[in-house]
């Protein structure tokens, strides 16, 4: 009923959410944030996700009955195809059950007249929309990559970027994932070096084996779903400004993340790493809602944050440089959060993680940082949930290998600690 409604009122594409996770056994509980979900589908945990029991033929099955209600529903209204029914407004009218006194005074009238036009003019979508594929900067990159994707070879090469080239590299990725699946190409295969401004989604999706360097800005969305590979932005060389105290990529980067390595020289807008499961990142500045809903993975903030750092963040760490010590009232502490200094391992471990950004980026903060180690590593401030600290302390017990306590890296594979 509710696609009928819609499709009537001019709708084309119908999107679905919760009914089809319904369909493969969420239970509703709420708790997809905590990553405590009974039913094992939003959860890092290996023991909740044992108890997922999904099969694509319960929401293949869902939408044939979805389907064939909607099929009586327009026999019902004398419609053979969907496509006749949209923008059919007049089909629909207010129920006279609506007793509610709110709904007493609408008048909806204006919204069910139909918008009548000549036949030349089209009241829905008649041809396809030209998105200017065919000159993605991407096929350039998947031309000048054949060596890599068809032989393995290393390819490396310079090229200028805009703002209007968004996405870029997704579609190379996805040749990479074609011919060499989930774990895409070994390290720095592809090594591609930008100059100029990236448009949104820089590097999204980015697959295992490919470095993208941008010298110059990015926009919003950078790193989205990235899968593998490493992306550093720097400003241009020669830039007289203070990298570190200038914005140098925009909101929401690393949303969805699953691995590889992100490495930007300044500071970044909004809900930097959200739902970040398995990124290492090291930045200098986030604004506000930082590593919101993080599940996993190491972020590193070499300078302020804004406000609400953390919420609903159940997983992974955080280390935020905070030599004036007010960080801790820009939390979210509606979260069980430990705050704690880096120590031993764990320090170490961080000293390297910034000593690579150094060297990717020429950061003037990180060789500060680094130069004056004994003081600043001191006014790190470690960002865990209790509860991921004990699940990865009892993936210790089970594996042997070191889990997040002080004394840790604090991400149970070693994700902290990158090859130098």
């Amino acid at each position: 009923r509710d696609i009928a409604v819609a499709a009537l009122l001019g709708a084309e594409e119908f999107g679905f959410a919760s009914a089809p996770l319904v369909a493969q056994g969420c239970i509703m509980m709420r708790v997809c944030h905590l990553g405590t979900c009974p039913v094992g589908i939003a959860t890092q945990d290996p023991a909740l996700r044992k108890k997922f029991a999904g099969t694509p033929e319960q929401v293949i099955n869902y939408f044939f009955f979805v389907a064939e209600e909607l099929r009586e529903i327009m026999a019902s209204l004398g419609f053979r195809t969907v496509d006749e029914m949209i923008g059919r407004a007049d089909c629909l009218e207010m129920s006279d059950s609506l007793r509610f006194w709110k709904a007493r005074g609408l008048d909806l009238s204006l919204l069910l007249t139909r918008a009548y036009a000549g036949p030349e003019v089209a009241t829905r979508c008649a041809e396809k929309q030209d998105h200017g594929l065919d000159g993605a900067l991407d096929y350039h990159l998947i031309d000048r990559c054949k060596p890599a994707l068809e032989d393995g070879q290393p390819v490396q090469f310079r090229i200028s970027i805009r703002n209007a080239n968004r996405t870029c590299g997704s579609m190379l990725s996805g040749e990479v994932a074609k011919r060499y699946g989930a774990k895409g190409l070994p390290e720095d295969t592809i090594r591609i070096h930008f100059v100029g401004s990236a448009g949104q989604s820089f590097g999204a999706f980015l697959a295992g084996g490919m470095s993208l360097t941008l010298e110059g800005e990015a926009n919003d969305y950078l790193g989205k779903g990235m899968s593998g590979g490493r992306i550093v932005v720097h400003p241009p060389s020669g830039a007289s400004f203070d990298p570190a105290a200038n914005v140098i990529a925009g909101n929401t980067l690393l949303y969805g993340a699953t691995g590889g390595e992100v490495y930007l020289a300044g500071t970044v807008g909004e809900r930097f790493a959200v739902r970040n499961s398995g990124a290492t990142a090291v930045v200098e500045g986030v604004g506000d809602h930082g590593c919101e809903y993080m599940t996993g993975g190491t972020i590193v903030v070499l300078g302020n944050t804004g406000r609400n750092f953390a919420a609903g963040m159940s997983g992974g760490v955080a280390y935020v440089y905070d030599p004036d010590g007010r960080f801790p009232v820009r939390i979210n502490r509606e979260q069980n959060l430990l705050l704690e200094t880096p120590e031993g391992e764990e320090a170490e471990a961080l000293f390297r993680l910034i000593s690579r950004h150094a060297g990717f980026t020429g950061s003037p903060r990180a060789r500060d940082l680094l130069a004056n180690w004994e003081t600043a590593c001191g006014r790190f401030v470690k960002v865990i949930s209790r509860e991921y600290r004990a699940l990865m302390a009892k993936r210790a017990d089970t594996n042997g290998s070191v889990h997040a306590n002080g004394r840790s890296n604090g991400v149970g594979r070693v994700e902290l600690a990158v090859k130098a």
